[in-house]
């Protein structure tokens, strides 16, 4: 495991620890960059599965409910189940592997991990990589949803009015002060702290150690006894903050999978548009 004094350090690995397990029938390996990076070259054993632009505009239960079984069976496909231990990756320690473990998590999954630093760090350490193609055996994913582990636009609206919570937005500067729309609306959630999720990260793309995790949210008054919610525009960044929470020791940590582009698009929703930073 790494050694971040992390709360739940399972959730990540290193390349040392992975490449004791490549080869194993209960390890499924899950590369989540573009096809043209998994081409070049990528771990041995790893499948290919570009997540990124798979979004949800609307988190009514309807909507809600077709996506996330969608999404079910596309992981079926590349051979996730329960059983099976899976591990993501991409470049560094990016939103893409984060979203991936953060899927999993929902769908009830106790065995999943990100690999710390991503490929940069398992060629770093002088690792293999191969451009064999692999086929996949699809499986059955039995899941046993986390509904708390999810947020929708009706959970974002009720934290509002609760003590003892908070909104984190993990967006850029410009999407967080509404001078990159990139909704109906620009702004953000009213009462949203606002942390770009590259903050998590350290130089070498590895997130950060857990008191420097906590001492960042703690200065922006996010503490563990709260509940949160992260956001961004379509839950890639949100579930990146949602893992650095989790590594940090906060205990009520849910991602907000509609995001900005489900917010800024109802008007009915309230936004405010920050002055400064």
């Amino acid at each position: 495991m790494t050694d971040g004094g992390y709360t739940e350090p399972l959730l990540l690995t290193t390349p040392l620890e992975l490449e004791k397990r490549l080869g194993n029938l209960d390890l499924c390996l899950i590369d989540v960059r573009p096809a043209e990076q998994f081409a070049q070259g990528h771990i041995p054993g790893a499948v290919h599965f570009d997540l990124f632009g798979l979004s949800l505009v609307d988190t009514s239960p309807a909507p809600l409910k077709a996506f996330m079984s969608m999404m079910q069976h596309l992981f079926e496909m590349r051979g996730v189940d329960l059983q099976r231990e899976v591990v993501f990756y991409e470049e560094n320690s990016g939103m893409r592997a984060a979203r991936g473990l953060w899927f999993l998590e929902y769908f009830g999954h106790k065995n999943v991990r990100l690999l710390d630093g991503g490929i940069q760090a398992w060629r770093d350490a002088g690792k293999p990589v191969s451009t064999k193609p692999i086929s996949p055996v699809p499986s059955q994913l039995h899941a046993q949803d986390r509904r708390e582990l999810l947020a929708t636009a009706e959970d974002v609206l009720k934290l509002l009015k609760k003590a003892n919570s908070c909104i984190v937005d993990t967006r850029s500067d410009d999407e967080y002060l509404g001078r990159n729309i990139r909704a109906a609306r620009g702004g953000a959630i009213p009462g949203a702290v606002h942390l770009e999720w590259v903050h998590n990260l350290d130089s070498k793309g590895k997130f950060k150690s857990a008191g420097e995790l906590r001492r960042i949210y703690s200065d922006l008054e996010v503490t563990p006894d709260k509940e949160v919610i992260t956001y961004c525009q379509g839950g890639y960044r949100g579930a990146h903050a949602y893992l650095a929470l989790r590594l940090a020791g906060y205990p009520k940590v849910s991602n907000y999978l509609g995001s900005w582009r489900e917010w800024g698009d109802r008007l009915d929703l309230p936004i405010e548009t920050p002055k400064i930073l």
